[in-house]
């Protein structure tokens, strides 16, 4: 999420009383977690496991949790939980606003596109020309939609992160203030979900076909021209490049790379990255020739064990 102007190190720390190491000249333009920070933005860390990943990431200002040597050009501001400070920061900057309208006076839409009945738009959507939004669409706030979009009918776009901090006796929730944007001659069948970023966008890339009850998680990237076929389910913060084919039950877990071209066969679970133009199947799953060659022998296994009990 960027910032509607830049502020200084000092201003962003008082509004969490919080002490902060940096220059007087230090400013913050944006605020991201840390899977999709960039330089400007503030990144808030809480566990050691992650300083370093954080200390070390695009970001120049780290909201922490422990005082630690600064690295050079960058900032930080040391708190005693940094999540919950992170969440007073997105509430200062994206206060709750509910549009309770049908279609918030803030939509903008094409005047070649065509909106059904019963479809909600939220506040600052964007829906291009020639796009045709079925009956009981949900569009939540600040969600952007190209040209030649087909949005089937109870489709929700633009839902919070599924992101939770575990607390002693309940889940903390993780503020989303990310966004959806659908890109150019996108179709999403019916029933389908599509999670905002939590401080980022979840992006669908130009040409890419969505069948029906399809699950993309937060600040997932989606290339141009993908297939997804039905009961995908894709976690947060996967990358998955042009032309990927992922077929009927699919899961992938987060932080995963699919290569350009690759294809993940029916019912595979996804655990790691997939080189371009591989194709896997299984779960875990794996090369698909190398996979099928396994279950081929398990199929064998039982004729092996009978005909060693009778020897």
């Amino acid at each position: 999420m960027k910032l509607p102007s830049p502020y200084k190190l000092k201003d962003i720390a008082s509004l969490i009383n919080c002490e902060f190491e940096g220059g007087n000249d230090h400013v913050i333009t944006g605020m991201n977690e840390i899977h999709m920070v960039e330089a400007g933005d503030i990144v808030f860390v809480d566990h050691p496991k992650y300083y370093d990943k954080a200390l070390q990431s695009k970001a120049t200002t780290i909201l922490i949790n422990k005082k630690v040597e600064c690295p050079a050009g960058k900032a930080l501001i040391v708190s005693d939980d940094p999540f919950r400070d992170y969440n007073k920061l997105v509430r200062h900057f994206q206060p709750v606003n509910y549009s309770l309208k049908q279609i918030s006076e803030t939509a903008k839409v094409g005047k070649t596109s065509i909106i059904m009945p019963g479809v909600y738009l939220g506040n600052n959507v964007t829906i291009g020309e020639n796009c045709v939004i079925h009956p009981n669409v949900v569009i939540y706030d600040n969600c952007h939609l190209g040209n030649n979009v087909i949005i089937h009918s109870n489709c929700v776009i633009g839902a919070d992160a599924f992101y939770y901090k575990k607390r002693a006796d309940y889940f903390d929730k993780m503020i989303s203030c990310g966004r959806v944007i659908i890109e150019d001659d996108v179709e999403i069948g019916a029933m389908c979900t599509i999670d905002k970023g939590v401080s980022g966008d979840t992006k669908i890339g130009a040409g890419t076909k969505i069948d029906n009850h399809v699950q993309i998680g937060h600040d997932t990237q989606v290339g141009k021209m993908c297939l997804m076929a039905s009961q995908v389910g894709v976690a947060g913060v996967v990358v998955i490049e042009d032309g990927v084919a992922l077929w009927g039950q699919a899961g992938i877990r987060s932080d995963v790379r699919i290569g350009k071209g690759a294809v993940l066969l029916a019912q595979a679970g996804l655990g790691e990255d997939i080189p371009a133009g591989k194709t896997y199947f299984g779960s875990p799953a794996g090369e698909a020739r190398a996979k099928m060659k396994e279950v081929a022998a398990l199929k064998m296994l039982p004729d092996l064990i009978r005909k060693l009990n009778e020897k």
